[in-house]
């Protein structure tokens, strides 16, 4: 029983060697496969991995690339946007610049009457005034007439003036001419008289003769000044007579 079992076991140990070694082929042809494709999928995962990369860096750029489209959207919305602005600005300008055009006319045409209105006032001015000058004008012949005739009856008064001056001052000389002759007369005989008395009273220190003298220079002197106050008078009126002339030859 004992070499059965030995025998048998032999058997096993064989059958298991060799299952062993078939199944350490499968495996290590297995493995063998296993790393052909895992070195092909490692390859094929560098491959992805470069293409991941390019592929980022694709998506990095086209991020970029819409970025920049996406202002370049924006910058031509607010160009359009602007554009349209100013259209609708140079429309209200036109429209603005139209009503300013009509009412330029209308202030020219208001202006114009106004004008118009000036003219026809200056000229209605320009009569009136005609006719206030010839009024003026008929107003100071009249004044000017009145003046002169006022004037030549204080011409003729301020002559009468002159004249019966002139003869008072004539008068008064042959008045003081015939008094001085008077005078002397008188003189000569109250100086015959003193002399007589003289001659009885010879100590006398004061002479007669020189009293009368100074009492007749005095009486000629008073009647000088007379004659100088009215021949001042005459000339005064004679040179107010002659600017009267004067003025009213002008």
């Amino acid at each position: 029983m004992n070499q059965n079992s030995e025998g048998c076991m032999k058997k096993i140990s064989s059958v298991n060697l060799d299952k062993l070694i078939n199944d350490f082929s499968q495996i290590e042809k297995k493995m063998i496969e296993s790393s052909g494709k895992n070195n092909i999928l490692d390859m094929q995962l560098e491959k992805a991995n470069c293409l991941l990369r390019v592929m980022q860096t694709k998506e990095v750029a086209m991020k970029q690339e819409c970025a920049t489209l996406h202002d370049m959207i924006k910058g031509l919305q607010h160009t359009i946007e602007y554009q349209h602005n100013l259209k609708g600005e140079n429309e209200q300008l036109k429209r603005n610049a139209d009503l300013m055009k009509e009412k330029f006319k209308m202030h020219e045409q208001e202006h114009r009457n106004n004008i118009a209105k000036l003219m026809s006032e200056m000229k209605i001015k320009e009569e009136g005034h005609k006719i206030e000058i010839t009024k003026l004008y008929q107003d100071m012949q009249k004044k000017v007439k009145l003046s002169e005739e006022k004037n030549k009856e204080l011409i003729e008064k301020k002559e009468l003036e002159i004249s019966e001056l002139n003869a008072k001052l004539r008068t008064q000389e042959r008045e003081k001419q015939n008094e001085m002759i008077k005078l002397q007369l008188e003189f000569d005989a109250k100086l015959a008289r003193v002399q007589t008395k003289t001659k009885s009273y010879p100590d006398s220190t004061v002479s007669p003769h020189s009293i009368y003298k100074r009492k007749l220079q005095h009486l000629q002197e008073e009647k000088d000044k007379e004659i100088a106050v009215l021949r001042n008078t005459v000339r005064d009126l004679e040179q107010r007579l002659s600017v009267s002339k004067d003025s009213q030859v002008k």
